[in-house]
């Protein structure tokens, strides 16, 4: 047997003889790691398919002569910030172009205030767009920042059990402690495996949904300008 082999193996062996409140704290950390694993591939998927469609879903705006097209092909790009965006922002000057009364029907003439409407529809559906993007990154804010302290409490415990049944030897010696500690200690590993991977992916996610917010301010203001040459 190979040492990593044997450091794996006693590594497992001293989890499965842990009991009482360091299993309870074991069990605790596995359930933060597990939520937080999930959580972290998920993101990640939805950020890559983000990436991806909001550049189809640009090209496609930038080469079409007409609104009413890019409405149509909206729902080809559901649950894309930049095509939920687009739909407020288009629902929203329909029913800005309905309120008026325009000499040529064929070609309304939006106001300043039509504008702004709009504008406030599009920074709507930002935001709306941003609070759909930051659900359960709490959980790896949380986890990044309590499971250290989860598992150095199971260490600390686990310490004192083992000085404590320490007392009940005949002799003191570190061999009579070292098993406990190292059972203790384990907390702490998992408490650090736990957290590490969560405040990673939390800083890169957040760095991603700032990429994305920039992306939409910029597609809000290219839709502004766009309504403004054509309605004006």
């Amino acid at each position: 047997m190979s040492p990593s082999a044997a450091f794996d193996s006693s590594i497992l062996g001293m989890i499965s003889h842990v009991t009482g409140f360091a299993l309870v704290i074991l069990l605790l950390l596995g359930v933060f790691s597990v939520f937080s694993w999930t959580i972290i591939l998920r993101k990640w998927l939805t950020f890559r398919q983000i990436a991806r469609r909001n550049r189809s879903f640009v090209a496609l705006f930038r080469k079409s002569s007409r609104l009413s097209e890019i409405g149509n092909a909206c729902d080809l790009y559901r649950g894309t910030p930049l095509s939920g965006i687009f739909s407020a922002g288009y629902q929203e000057l329909n029913a800005q172009i309905q309120t008026l009364n325009p000499k040529n029907p064929d070609h309304p003439v939006l106001s300043d205030r039509n504008i702004v409407g709009i504008q406030r529809a599009l920074q709507r559906a930002s935001a709306a767009e941003l609070s759909v993007l930051e659900k359960s990154m709490s959980w790896l804010a949380t986890t990044g920042s309590v499971t250290p302290f989860i598992g150095l409490l199971g260490t600390v415990m686990g310490i004192i059990s083992a000085f404590q049944g320490l007392g009940f030897e005949k002799t003191a010696s570190i061999q009579a402690v070292a098993p406990g500690i190292s059972e203790a200690l384990i907390a702490t590993a998992l408490g650090l495996f736990a957290a590490i991977p969560a405040v990673i992916a939390y800083n890169q996610f957040i760095s991603r949904m700032k990429s994305i917010a920039t992306e939409m301010d910029d597609f809000s203001s290219e839709f502004l300008n766009l309504v403004e040459r054509s309605f004006s």
